[in-house]
């Protein structure tokens, strides 16, 4: 089948641009011409209706022809039974039985599958029209309506008798009739008008609008969308008809049931046919040349089908596309038929008398053809991923290829690029001709960043090509290609080669030498790749030293790591001193004091007990190379000699170092005399002596102080809590001036007092502890103590209870749990016999009990 809307033709006009198919809206429906033999047959005839089923088609002729065909438009078989054009085909609900009419008077009803009902009736007029019962087949009655100037019920009576009875007359030619359920509805000169078999009564007419249009010329198209709704299209107007229930309170004169206009509206063109879709009409209309001014957007005289959405008392036209038949300039809207498929499915038949074309939906495949004829090729590809299973003519790799070749001649190389990644995935033929297409129009580059580099990859020598063509453009291109890539995508040997080359010709070039050490890397040619680093002073050194465990390449090169970065090299050698001992590197360090100092200092902070014989060169390397952390060193090292250290910090004239030092070394009062001597500072000297806890010391700081006023306040303000205030201040000379001596009279008075409160306090809660505990020992005495019967006293070992209950026995209890009979026990015992011989606590006091 053929495309016949316009769109086809527009392909063959010069090539639009981007923003004129941007404007472009996607047809609603496609179509086809239906072909096969109703070419043949409309060759030699002229269609003049069509009956639509959902598993046949009825092609009737102005020859007198029925022809059954298939939906593709092969002849079944045909009916030769009229002498002139067939007007009308009717099907009832089971597509059994089938009736014709004629002009001849005559009308057929034939049984697609039987003979048994065959009719023909034979009339004194023109029949223009006919309608079987939907259930005709199942109904015993075998009901038809026939419409000429008078609407004729023909109905099987007794033995075998047509019955016929008139529902209307005299209001014209009936033209057309459709019967759905109980309801038939007809039109004629006047009007269309309803009638109602099982109230047995017409109950509405809808007048005519265009009287001063033929009627022969203008036919009225009527179409049920449903049981209860009647679309009326007639010249110019489309009227939307509900039949509804007449409520009781109604007069009951009036019929059970109305009709309510729910929608009206008029046309600037003629109606040939119209058919629902959804909520929505489909209408087949006509333009005539002399309409052109009325209707600009219409193609001249080319029947057009639209797509309309029905309001009140206007339309929304959403589609309309002017359809190529056959012949269409000698055609008039009576020429034109539309036949709607019966079923669910949305498929239109726009019959003309030379040509039948069918309108469908659109299914995913249009929908991607359309996108790709206006050129909307990533929405085209998003259409193909999420519909991929649904589609038939299109796929992802032909959609993206068009786009990728779009994207091309657009300039658009990145994105083109990119969309290889998605399009082509797996496929290595076709990664390899599009690289080759970037190639020849000199962006290779572009490509690189998406090839594969893992899973399916393409042959080595893509890959070699590539970084060929980054090495001679674009070094820092080259270099992150080698880092990201894989080294197994090339040949490593060849491009090793071709980097030695270049760094030949060019040797200052230090990012070509990294990645020539990336290189040796891939290949394990580490020792090389080793070379080049510390060449280099490149980080990666360390990473590479590692991962691949290269120890045993540094022994000769620990000099040279540290000189490059201390810090890093150390914490490398800390972390693997079982293959680079703490002695071969101090040794190797030891004409660079100051790289020892940091590799021994970081072995101290990472473990002190580790080269405790390097502890004594430590104080030296602290004291000129980080002073800031000799005195943390002092502190924390067991295994410095506190002599040595004493003479390199007493040189040096590090008195906060000389100080710890003195401390430690047991010469409190030396260092309390460099605190006040040499630092001259009150609240050091007094934080050393609080240390130290000496009340020596104590006085020999108040000895120094006694003489220097600040030094007086100083101590009045912080000695309070540690010594008897009065030692001071009986020793301050008469007279002195004492800065703030009021405020630290005041302070001392209020730490006494706060001493006292504390004591007071304490007192309080020492008192309440004690009285809670004793009444809880006293609680715990005064409990009742179970004997059982079991139980044998500790010193005759004989049952603790009698056998006799009625003779009583005294028994002793201790709060040990030790029981005695009292005879047993000696008058000098007052404790557990038992238990004399441990500590004595409070169990081992006795509780009498007497049994009778």
């Amino acid at each position: 089948m053929a495309e016949v809307t316009e769109q086809k033709q527009m392909t063959e006009q010069p090539e639009e641009s981007e923003e004129e198919y941007a404007e472009e809206e996607e047809p609603k429906l496609k179509y086809e011409r239906l072909g096969n033999q109703v070419t043949e047959i409309l060759k030699e005839d002229a269609a003049s209706c069509m009956m639509v089923h959902d598993k046949f088609l009825a092609l009737g002729t102005h020859f007198g022809k029925v022809v059954i065909l298939d939906m593709d438009g092969n002849r079944a078989y045909d009916f030769s039974s009229h002498m002139v054009t067939v007007n009308q085909i009717s099907l009832d609900d089971g597509a059994e039985f089938m009736a014709s009419c004629s002009d001849d008077g005559k009308v057929f009803i034939h049984g697609l599958y039987t003979t048994e009902h065959n009719t023909s009736c034979c009339f004194d007029a023109p029949i223009k029209a006919v309608a079987l019962q939907p259930l005709f087949g199942k109904n015993q009655a075998k009901q038809f309506v026939t419409g000429s100037d008078k609407l004729l019920l023909c109905e099987r009576a007794w033995h075998g008798r047509q019955k016929m009875l008139t529902l209307h007359q005299g209001e014209g030619t009936i033209s057309t009739i459709k019967w759905r359920t109980d309801l038939i509805a007809w039109a004629n000169s006047k009007g269309v008008m309803m009638y109602d078999m099982t109230l047995r009564r017409r109950i509405t007419t809808v007048v005519r609008d265009s009287t001063d249009l033929r009627e022969e010329m203008y036919p009225c198209s009527l179409c049920w969308s449903d049981d209860l709704t009647l679309l009326i299209g007639w010249a110019h107007s489309v009227k939307i008809c509900i039949v509804k229930e007449r409520a009781r309170s109604e007069p009951r004169d009036l019929p059970g049931r109305y009709v309510e206009i729910v929608a009206a509206f008029q046309m600037d063109f003629f109606i040939s046919g119209l058919a629902p879709l959804g909520q929505q009409l489909v209408v087949l209309s006509y333009v005539s040349e002399t309409d052109q001014e009325v209707s600009s957007k219409a193609v001249a005289s080319r029947p057009q089908l639209r797509i309309l959405q029905p309001l009140d008392d206007d339309y929304e036209e959403l589609s309309c596309d002017a359809l190529s038949i056959r012949g269409y300039q000698n055609y008039r809207c009576r020429d034109y038929h539309l036949a709607a498929h019966p079923g669910g499915e949305l498929m239109y038949y726009i019959v003309s008398p030379r040509d039948v074309v069918v309108a469908k939906e659109r299914d995913q495949d249009d929908h991607v053809a359309w996108l790709l004829h206006t050129h909307q090729y990533e929405a085209a590809l998003t259409a193909v991923e999420m519909s991929q299973k649904s589609l038939k003519r299109h796929n992802m790799l032909e959609v993206g290829q068009s786009y990728i070749i779009h994207l091309i001649n657009k300039g658009d190389y990145d994105l083109a690029a990119r969309t290889c990644q998605k399009v082509l995935g797996k496929n290595t033929e076709l990664w390899e001709n599009e690289v080759y297409r970037f190639k020849e129009i000199g962006q290779l580059k572009v490509i690189s960043r998406y090839i594969p580099q893992s899973g399916t990859c393409l042959r080595p020598v893509i890959y070699e090509m590539i970084l060929s063509e980054f090495l001679n453009t674009d070094v820092e291109g080259f270099a992150q290609l080698v880092h990201d890539w894989p080294g197994n995508l090339y040949n490593n040997q060849m491009v090793v080669r071709a980097v030695i080359g270049r760094l030949n010709r060019c040797p200052d070039q230090p990012t070509l030498l990294h990645t020539l050490a990336e290189l040796y890397t891939y290949d394990q040619r580490y020792d090389k790749a080793l070379d080049i680093y510390l060449k280099l002073r490149h980080p990666d050194v360390f990473d590479l030293i590692g991962r691949h465990c290269l120890f045993n390449a540094i022994q000769d090169k620990i000099l040279l790591l540290m000189e490059f970065d201390p810090q890093r090299a150390a914490k490398m050698l800390l972390e693997n001193e079982d293959k680079v001992p703490i002695n071969k590197v101090v040794k190797d360090l030891e004409s660079e004091p100051r790289l020892m100092h940091e590799y021994l200092h970081r072995l101290f902070q990472t473990d002190p007990h580790k080269g405790t014989q390097y502890h004594e060169l430590q104080i030296g390397l602290y004291a000129e190379f980080d002073r800031p952390n000799l005195l943390p060193f002092l502190r924390h090292s067991i295994h410095c000699p506190l002599q040595k250290a004493l003479e390199v910090c007493q040189q040096r004239n590090f008195v906060e170092e000389t100080i710890f030092l003195l401390s430690r070394m047991g010469d409190s009062r030396e260092a309390l005399k460099m605190i006040t001597r040499e630092l001259n500072n009150v609240d050091k000297a007094i934080d050393f002596a609080k240390e130290q806890d000496d009340p020596e010391l104590w006085d020999d700081l108040i000895n120094y102080a006694i003489t220097k006023p600040l030094f007086v306040t100083g101590l009045l303000n912080n000695i309070g809590t540690h010594i008897d205030p009065k030692i001071l201040i009986r020793r301050i000379p008469e007279g002195m001036k004492i800065p703030q001596l009021r405020d630290s009279l005041v302070k001392i008075l209020q730490d006494y007092n706060l001493q006292i409160s504390l004591r007071e306090g304490c007192e309080k809660i020492l008192v309440a502890d004690c009285v809670g505990l004793m009444k809880k020992l006293q609680r715990a005495q005064r409990r009742g103590v179970r004997v059982d019967d079991d139980q044998l006293c500790e010193t005759c070992e004989l049952p603790i209870l009698p056998e006799d209950v009625n003779r009583g026995v005294d028994v002793i209890v201790f709060f040990c749990n030790h029981v005695f009979h009292k005879e047993c026990l000696r008058m000098s015992d007052t404790s557990c016999s038992v238990c004399s011989g441990r500590r004595r606590g409070p169990g081992t006091r006795a509780v009498g009990v007497k049994t009778s």
